[in-house]
């Protein structure tokens, strides 16, 4: 367990059913230990259509916890191959419906594009439909638009350019240069607000341009996530990531920013203002509603 924060902060982005299925640590007690180093809510994020179904439920019964409902991009990539256009799009249509339903569901997300893992062009094209989809319908429910982005800086923007921005814009686990960067927060009409999210990724020995991102995003634009179970932060990278190893990750983000992770009085301002960012980009958490089925 890292040293507990000396203010509550708030994961943004995070898998408790992976982590859970990944390296045993039960959803509840996952919460429980992230609470009890300071991060005492997080975003619980789907990546299919069950899992958006789970994230949605769990987030009704978790006051500390809100969902993110979509279907992954390699995950539309698959669907569509597999099963066809009309499976993919009837799926996505069940996304909206969960929007609507449930008030905890704060984001569509992670939708987005990733270039990495889908390689032929027929993949992508569907990945560019799915994400225009999403796009809409975040716009449509006025939830945030989490964005997964691997390896496709240049259609990302170019996506949402066509189908014009959401009110609110997160982009998870963010992974391009200082120059994506400003590309990503350039003002502009009909753009919204937009946060970029660092996680463990950004303390790897080998990511200098990521941190020099960080170095150039304000600091009101920056969001901290896990993405639990994956990209554990240094120095327990190989290990199963959680939500309760935030507080490594985002004392490392405080340095690269100029504050001392060893000033508990900075250290405190610095988690305050992340948190106020994200309650920005998600709305408040506390008690919620179901109004339709999951």
């Amino acid at each position: 367990m890292p040293a507990p924060l000396p203010e509550r902060c708030i994961d943004n982005h995070t898998h408790v059913d992976a982590t859970a299925a990944c390296s045993g640590l039960p959803a509840g007690l996952s919460l429980a230990a992230s609470a009890a180093v300071g991060i005492d809510r997080l975003v619980q994020v789907g990546c299919d259509l069950a899992d958006s179904r789970w994230a949605a439920r769990f987030a009704a019964v978790h006051e500390q916890v809100v969902a993110a409902v979509a279907i992954h991009p390699n995950d539309a990539a698959r669907l569509a191959a597999d099963k066809g256009d009309g499976e993919l799009e009837g799926r996505i249509d069940r996304i909206a419906e969960l929007a609507l339903a449930h008030d905890r569901v704060r984001a569509i997300g992670e939708t987005g594009l990733d270039y990495f893992r889908t390689r032929d062009e027929a993949g992508r094209a569907v990945q560019r439909w799915s994400f225009a989809r999403h796009i809409r319908i975040a716009s449509a429910t006025g939830r945030a638009l989490v964005i997964h982005d691997r390896d496709a800086h240049a259609d990302v923007l170019r996506v949402l350019d066509g189908q014009g921005w959401p009110e609110r814009t997160v982009l998870h686990c963010f992974s391009g240069d200082a120059g994506f960067a400003r590309a990503c927060l350039a003002g502009g009409a009909g753009r919204g607000d937009v946060w970029l999210s660092f996680g463990g990724a950004v303390t790897f020995k080998p990511n200098g341009a990521l941190r020099e991102a960080l170095a150039a995003t304000p600091l009101d634009r920056i969001l901290v996530e896990t993405d639990a179970p994956y990209l554990t932060p240094v120095p327990l990278r190989g290990r199963p990531n959680a939500p309760y190893l935030m507080p490594t990750t985002l004392r490392f983000i405080a340095g690269v920013k100029g504050v001392d992770a060893g000033d508990e009085s900075a250290l405190g301002d610095f988690c305050a203002r992340i948190t106020a960012n994200t309650l920005a980009a998600y709305g408040p958490w506390g008690p919620g509603a179901s109004t339709g089925e999951t």
